[in-house]
């Protein structure tokens, strides 16, 4: 009881002026610190105030894009294998496309070709069997159907929502935005936090933007004004330009060079008439097929096209060999960084939908702070005078443990760069109630022991090790309940139990270690006859 090993007590003032180091960070504003010491506590939308946004992908969109591309190469299959069709249509709404085949004889042949172009997709209920992504079906007159299965759309909708997630996490660090919490909810759904953003209508623009960029021919002899495209062509509109009506555009179907394969994308000034541009670095495989397009194309106009909207359309002076372009239009310097943020983050795989919008006020969030900060400071004196009041000295000790808890509690949250919230602030006053239940098994066990008629030290030596076990299991067993409110709650609640759990692991180590050695210094500096418990 009273002997500590000189190694055991410099481990625990070691672990304690840690914890004060790691604390002081937080009273000091992040940009005066070193980068290696900015390990602070950061503070969640509803202390912090800013924007709360509930996005859902669109998978109607994510079904159409899925049936024009099996259009798209079904037609080239077609033709390739020499078999005649008529009436090739898509069905987005019913997840299907079908044409028919002017030769019945060779409806197999072409529904075999079609069935070259699934992909395969995981079967529901096993983690290795795939299935094809559609079923296609004959009938006597030649028709060949295509559908896409269920299994198919999960898998799209699934992939498309995780492709989503990492695209608006990129384009949100893009911003400079710190703390942001983003996660999936449900579904289809993704949920964005945007602390210290009182105005998200930026954030929204360049959230709710596909930003898919692609490369096009024209097509020379089709009527922009006609009222429907020849087949392969689709009409779009360009930009509005000084207060003029936007030209309309006849664009080849066909991409002759995707967006997806930049490496880079700057916004800039042209150095001829200082107008905003946007700069753009192709990869090896966009620089050769760049250079291949515009070697035989010259003298054709080659359209830049953005989200359905021709954003330029130069006509091809020489053979583009450097991987280098500039798109230029009718841009700002914000509007030219925000489609260099997009075109560097990458394009939504389907539209994205703001169902929800919220905005926390910093006002709110310092009300928030100050009641928390009341309720914690509250809370502490009344536990301090109820333990010093009923357990005397060694109550007062479990005070001083108290004390170093809530520091520890604060260093652990500082060092894991930890989340804030009022869900948080709850588990702190939380822990710090039930903090002095293990001081209180102790000091208990230690009056029955002196009642007894044991002396002081065994009475002492039985308080401490005897209730160590009653302490470990009580513990063990709030933080069994707090990892399952971490691993199926959501984002407050995993902030609750993430403090609790901090707080548990250190009021067991408090109690159990650092009050003993209070208690073992005290006794052997005063040698008392009657325990003052």
């Amino acid at each position: 009881m009273l002997y500590f090993a000189r190694w055991k007590v410099a481990a625990i003032l070691g672990v304690i002026v840690l914890g004060l180091i790691l604390c002081v960070p937080n009273l000091v504003p992040r940009s005066v610190l070193p980068a290696w010491a900015a390990r602070q506590i950061s503070l969640g939308l509803d202390l912090r105030g800013g924007s709360y946004l509930l996005l859902e992908v669109d998978m109607n969109a994510v079904v159409r894009e899925r049936v024009e591309s099996l259009l798209d190469a079904t037609r080239t299959r077609l033709r390739t294998a020499n078999i005649g069709y008529a009436n090739l249509a898509g069905d987005p709404n019913n997840r299907r496309m079908s044409f028919r085949v002017r030769d019945p004889a060779q409806a197999e042949a072409a529904a075999a070709a079609v069935r070259e172009l699934a992909n395969p997709v995981p079967v529901r209920g096993s983690a290795t069997a795939t299935e094809p992504d559609i079923a296609v079906t004959t009938a006597p007159d030649g028709t060949v159907t295509a559908t896409l299965s269920d299994a198919a759309l999960v898998a799209r909708g699934s992939g498309a929502v995780e492709q989503s997630l990492e695209i608006v996490r990129r384009r949100i660090d893009e911003t400079g935005v710190s703390e942001a919490l983003i996660a999936r909810q449900g579904q289809n759904r993704i949920l964005v936090q945007l602390p210290g953003v009182e105005d998200p209508n930026r954030i929204k623009d360049l959230l709710g933007r596909t930003a898919r960029m692609t490369f096009h021919l024209l097509d020379e002899n089709a009527n922009p004004a006609a009222g429907a495209p020849p087949p392969g062509v689709q009409f779009l509109q360009g930009e509005e330009r000084g207060g003029q009506a936007p030209s309309r555009y006849a664009v080849r179907r066909r991409v002759e060079v995707d967006g997806a394969n930049l490496s880079d994308a700057r916004a800039g000034q042209d150095s001829r008439n200082n107008e905003w541009v946007v700069n753009f670095t192709f990869d090896s495989v966009g620089t050769r097929r760049f250079a291949e397009v515009t070697r035989q194309n010259v003298g054709r106009p080659f359209a830049i096209v953005l989200d359905d909207k021709v954003i330029t359309a130069p006509v091809i002076r020489e053979p583009i060999t450097g991987g280098r372009g500039q798109i230029s239009g009718s841009f700002n310097a914000r509007t030219a960084n925000d489609v260099a943020v997009l075109l560097r983050a990458g394009a939504l795989p389907a539209p994205l939908t703001v169902v929800e919008e919220r905005t926390v006020g910093p006002e709110l969030g310092a009300d928030a702070i100050r009641a928390g900060m009341l309720s914690l400071a509250a809370g502490a004196l009344f536990v301090f005078l109820y333990m010093g009041l009923a357990y005397g000295l060694l109550g007062w000790f479990a005070n001083i443990a108290l004390l170093i808890n809530i520091l520890l509690m604060i260093a652990a949250l500082s060092l894991l760069q930890a989340t804030l919230t009022l869900p948080g602030i709850a588990g702190i006053v939380l822990t710090l109630g039930t903090a002095l239940d293990a001081n209180i098994l102790i000091n208990e066990r230690i009056r029955e022991e002196t009642r007894a008629g044991r002396t002081p030290i065994q009475a002492l030596e039985a308080g401490f090790t005897k209730a160590s076990g009653t302490i470990m299991d009580s513990n063990l067993t709030n933080l069994i309940a707090m990892a399952c409110l971490y691993a199926f709650g959501s984002g407050p609640v995993k902030g609750f139990a993430v403090t609790v759990a901090i707080g548990t692991v250190v009021q067991m180590w408090t109690a159990t270690t650092l009050v003993r050695l209070i208690v073992s210094w005290w006794y052997r500096a005063t040698r008392p006859r009657v325990l003052p418990v």
